[in-house]
């Protein structure tokens, strides 16, 4: 995850960011019980690169949200909690090599590259699985998932979604995509 940014938000886009983040980290306690905002926001206002890497999670359709604590680091967790997958990251393929190796059609991005560029990380297979946990997301769409070296090596990668009351793990061609696929992300702060 690349976390160097020398993107800032202006006191006025931070200042919104901040009470749409606070809002939605009180309606959705279940997420982060025991967590303490005060102890979030403080977080929050000493990283201003992560701070613009969750405007964008939240600009791109996203809806960052507390999910969990890194007692080792003292850092707070984020995953895009969106009841889809974030309608501004849809139909991209996997990757850069997926993208390259597209002949026709090409989406305008990958999962990856889009990824890289918010200074996020696509979420894993059992982060996915956690987040499934605190509550129901992808009924209608999926998302790509941070996919094995075997599976990618042999021009595959993963994607989760939820249906008919469980979460499936699927797997697809990486250089494939569809309107209804996207990614989800988190970030350390």
């Amino acid at each position: 995850m690349t976390t160097q940014f020398k993107f800032k938000l202006n006191e006025s886009q931070s200042s919104v960011l901040l009470k749409t983040l606070q809002a939605r980290f009180e309606k959705n306690k279940s997420r982060h019980p025991n967590t303490d905002w005060v102890k979030v926001l403080a977080r929050l206002k000493t990283n201003d690169a992560r701070l613009w890497s969750l405007q964008e999670m939240e600009r791109t359709g996203g809806e960052p949200d507390v999910v969990g604590f890194d007692k080792k680091t003292g850092e707070f967790i984020f995953f895009d909690c969106s009841a889809e997958t974030p309608v501004g990251r849809r139909s991209v393929c996997f990757d850069r090599k997926a993208l390259d190796a597209r002949k026709a059609n090409k989406p305008q991005n990958s999962a990856m590259d889009m990824a890289s560029e918010m200074g996020i990380s696509i979420l894993t297979e059992d982060q996915y699985n956690l987040l499934q946990e605190l509550g129901e997301f992808d009924l209608k769409t999926s998302s790509w998932l941070c996919t094995p070296k075997a599976v990618r090596e042999k021009g595959g990668a993963i994607f989760g979604d939820r249906r008919f009351g469980r979460v499936f793990i699927y797997h697809n061609g990486a250089d494939s995509y569809y309107a209804s696929r996207g990614f989800r992300g988190w970030l350390a702060i």
